[in-house]
């Protein structure tokens, strides 16, 4: 992977994003109009991009990666849920914060945001590992992300159980079964996921650039906490993530997925599972619009230092 393609496709992105603005700014995307994009992105495209990123063909892992898959994203989340504990104090944290600070560190946009992202510029292998971290997301978020969070919302276990099966983990499980048994879906099926997951890339990075237009991002960007948040989480650890990773031989691709999904910015679950527990999100919603807006460049520097070092 060159360092000219990482920075033609990320730049891509960033015009998407820009259209997104423009369109929040012209007053073409409104508040209602947002709300159900996003749910037709999060229970259609974005499912759909899954499998159709198993079913184009380029991915010529086997069972061996996928095991590796597995168990990489069990360290990795197994890190992340350390980490999630430690960093708050270390920032000094205000103790009615902390879990905030807790979900930021572990519940990142690695679905919303890292699928696409993934989808346009890492190597198609990579695709495997992205998946398999997006349903180790789901599990957790729902069972020990609410833990953190102070307990479930009205409903308990049938609210866990529904989030947990929500389309897009539904969707990654059967992808990663229909890749396990090299399952053939017919042309008719295979075409019309592929259309529809197409369209997930030009939507999500439009929808975050709505809402980046929408956000108090001059307000936020004074918050010296969450730049420092942005240093630790955002740029360190996933450079440590590529060191240690290629130290231990590694597959390439593994690393380039490893390496996005532990550098995309705060995703918008803690907020929203938050603000339906009536608890005040400034934090959560400050932090989500400072480190979308930063993960723009850092991605892509990431991306092309990954590329750079593993030669």
């Amino acid at each position: 992977m060159s360092f000219q393609i990482i920075i033609q496709q990320m730049g891509v992105i960033c015009l998407l994003v820009a259209i997104g603005i423009l369109l929040e700014k012209k007053g073409t995307v409104d508040s209602l109009t947002s709300r159900k994009i996003s749910a037709i992105v999060v229970d259609v495209c974005n499912p759909a991009l899954i499998m159709a990123s198993i079913l184009d063909g380029g991915i010529t892992a086997g069972h061996r990666e996928l095991a590796v898959a597995a168990v990489l994203g069990a360290v990795f989340y197994s890190v992340l849920i350390v980490t999630g504990l430690i960093l708050p104090r270390l920032l000094k944290v205000k103790t009615d914060e902390r879990r905030f600070y807790n979900l930021m560190c572990v519940y990142t946009n690695t679905g919303f945001l890292g699928i696409p992202v993934a989808r346009a510029v890492l190597p198609a292998d990579s695709i495997l590992y992205v998946i398999v971290i997006n349903v180790f997301y789901s599990l957790l978020f729902y069972t020990h992300g609410q833990v953190i969070l102070g307990g479930t919302e009205k409903g308990g276990k049938k609210n866990v159980l529904r989030g947990i099966f929500s389309p897009g983990t539904i969707m990654a499980v059967l992808s990663l079964f229909v890749f396990a048994f090299d399952i053939k879906l017919p042309p008719i099926l295979g075409n019309t996921v592929s259309y529809v997951g197409n369209a997930t890339v030009f939507l999500s990075m439009v929808l975050l650039g709505v809402n980046i237009s929408r956000s108090k991002l001059s307000s936020s960007l004074k918050d010296l906490r969450i730049w420092a948040f942005v240093l630790l989480r955002m740029i360190l650890f996933p450079a440590a993530v590529v060191i240690i990773m290629n130290a231990l031989h590694i597959d390439k691709a593994a690393i380039f997925a490893m390496c996005l999904m532990a550098a995309v910015p705060v995703g918008n679950m803690p907020m929203i599972q938050a603000e339906k527990q009536g608890m005040d999100t400034r934090v959560l919603s400050s932090a989500i619009a400072v480190t979308t807006a930063v993960s723009m460049a850092s991605i892509t520097l990431l991306i092309a230092l990954c590329a750079a070092y593993l030669g």
